[in-house]
């Protein structure tokens, strides 16, 4: 017979979703979160080149990120035992035929933060690898940061344990029902009750909705492909900003004396243990050598992530409309490292039914956009 352990919420999803909610709640609740892996962070946020980019992504996701800010320069005493952001530009690059792009990027950039339009010998100095041509002109954002992805997960998981929550791991949702006021999930690991349950299961989180009757917000998983090349012969940029097309067709980024590089794929895929395929990898050394003065002979190491990402790319944070008890932690796509402190605080108040934090309100974030229910993606 099968184990039954309660709770007041139970927490499906470990990664860097699951563990921010999961450690706000455990200051005042009882907590228990399930696992499928045998550690946490073993999908999105363990394969994760995460950028502090405060002026990337949706309009919410950028109100959550600059939420987050204060958090990452300042985290709770023994949250981290180092700093948790090191000094990273970002350039984003265009085409004489994409600068439409740029400027519209510019323009709304501009009115956050300290952003600076480049072109020609700025461009070049900033850039050296560009290929003579490629690019006309950049916008060069100075307020992003590298992030320690497994400093913060792992601040967080030690915040939660801290706090008396409970982690099972090898514990993948079999079953998930609601029996009266109580959701009821079986696990390999045993069985668990309690009357909220946080929906943090990442790529998989559609299915687990699916599970609970919530409704169906069209969560589509897309594969990410990354490797990493050897920088070239004379190189001295190491600490060179993370360079980007505008329209996110690749980006470069010097790591710890590589380049590492990505085509920015965004292939639907199934959840599940996804690999890169090689079709993504010569494109990408095809794209980052079109683009840059670089002879890619070698990859040197390789590897795909998934991003779950809902129609209008915002995350979906909040009480389902049909299922009672169910909450929504899903859709975070590429910007759930980067925005994680401000949406797991966002997401410990509203499932104890508290208004947004007010350090969430003042960067022009309004909970509709992320709510379970908004148009366009609900169905």
């Amino acid at each position: 017979m099968r184990s039954v352990e309660t709770a007041d919420i139970v927490v499906i999803g470990a990664g860097i979703a699951g563990a921010s909610v999961a450690a706000e709640l455990a200051e005042t609740h009882e907590v228990i979160m399930l696992e499928m892996e045998a550690q946490p962070g073993y999908h999105t946020t363990g394969r994760s080149a995460a950028v502090f980019a405060p002026n990337y992504g949706p309009s919410g996701v950028r109100g959550l990120t600059r939420a987050s800010r204060a958090f990452f320069d300042h985290p709770p005493e023994g949250f981290a035992q180092a700093p948790l952001l090191s000094q990273r530009q970002i350039l984003m690059i265009a085409r004489d035929d994409q600068m439409g792009a740029l400027e519209g990027l510019y323009a709304e950039a501009a009115e956050t933060g300290a952003v600076e339009l480049l072109s020609g010998p700025q461009l070049q100095a900033t850039q050296p690898l560009l290929r003579d041509g490629y690019a006309v002109a950049g916008m060069l954002d100075k307020g992003g940061q590298d992030i320690d992805v497994a400093g913060l997960h792992q601040g967080y998981l030690r915040k939660f344990k801290a706090a008396g929550g409970k982690l099972i791991t090898k514990a993948a949702v079999e079953t998930l029902e609601r029996q009266g006021d109580t959701w009821v999930i079986t696990t390999r690991q045993g069985q668990f009750e309690a009357p909220v349950v946080v929906n943090a299961a990442g790529a998989w989180a559609g299915e687990i909705g699916m599970m609970a009757g919530a409704e169906a917000i069209h969560l589509v998983p897309k594969r990410r492909t990354a490797m990493v090349v050897a920088e070239p012969e004379g190189f001295t940029q190491r600490d060179g900003p993370i360079t980007i097309d505008i329209d996110e067709k690749f980006y470069l980024k010097p790591d710890a004396g590589r380049l590492l590089i990505s085509p920015a794929d965004e292939t639907p895929s199934d959840p599940c243990d996804v690999q890169p395929d090689e079709m993504d990898v010569a494109i990408c050394a095809d794209r980052i050598m079109t683009a840059f003065a670089l002879d890619i002979r070698r990859i040197e190491n390789k590897w795909a992530g998934l991003r779950s990402f809902v129609a209008d790319k915002e995350p979906v944070i909040g009480f389902s409309d049909v299922a009672p008890g169910f909450f929504w932690m899903a859709g975070q796509g590429g910007y759930g490292i980067q925005s994680a402190p401000a949406a797991g605080a966002l997401a410990c108040a509203l499932v104890q039914g508290k208004s947004v934090p007010e350090h969430i309100i003042s960067e022009g974030f309004d909970a509709s956009q992320v709510a379970p229910g908004r148009k366009g993606i609900a169905g």
